[in-house]
């Protein structure tokens, strides 16, 4: 249970950082300077998406818990560590951030969406299938997700410029790779 949750924790804070929702929650803070608003929101909209995510893959790797779909997930996360090397880029354009419901609100529904398909929300449904511990892995994927977003916004540009992101994505891509080649190993049969 510690290792889905520290597994979890540590996949999503690394692969946050220089995410698109990174960049967002720069841009909000930036325009909206409602700092706490603004991580209740991030917070909120990570527990609705991730648990959604870790429940979807704690339910597939159940229905699914054949070699074959083992082998998929673990392939899937050595994907992830080549997905986490591109970085992400958001559009800052004058009126892409309006703060229509106040700051909660607009950080609430911004981070949900963003969130949809990203690669820490794929992540999130390869770790439910891989501990099948919904509640474990959306703390986890939720505090690594707080860890690299709570600066963001109280940091903003100045993180941004002190914190080497490729070498952070370098980590992340890195850590993706052992637990995909881990998983890929358990499957196969490399560690008996």
């Amino acid at each position: 249970m510690l290792e889905a949750f520290f597994a979890s924790t540590a996949v999503v804070a690394l692969a946050e950082i220089g995410d698109k929702t990174m960049l967002l929650a720069i841009v909000l803070a930036a325009r909206l300077r409602a700092p706490w608003a603004i991580l209740a929101g991030i917070l909120v909209a990570t527990l609705a998406n991730h648990a959604l995510a870790a429940l979807v893959g704690s339910q597939v790797a159940g229905l699914l818990d054949a070699p074959w779909f083992r082998i998929t997930v673990a392939l899937g996360f050595i994907a992830m560590a080549a997905w986490t090397l591109i970085p992400d880029k958001f559009d800052d354009g004058e009126d892409s951030v309006r703060a229509r419901g106040g700051a909660f609100l607009t950080t609430l529904v911004a981070f949900f969406l963003v969130e949809m398909g990203d690669k820490t929300q794929i992540a999130t449904i390869a770790l439910g299938a891989q501990y099948h511990s919904v509640l474990v892995v959306t703390a986890g994927t939720t505090l690594g997700m707080m860890l690299a977003n709570a600066p963001a916004v109280f940091l903003g540009e100045k993180l941004v410029q002190k914190v080497s992101l490729k070498l952070t994505r370098t980590v992340a891509a890195l850590l993706f790779l052992v637990l995909g080649l881990w998983q890929l190993g358990a499957v196969l049969g490399w560690w008996n």
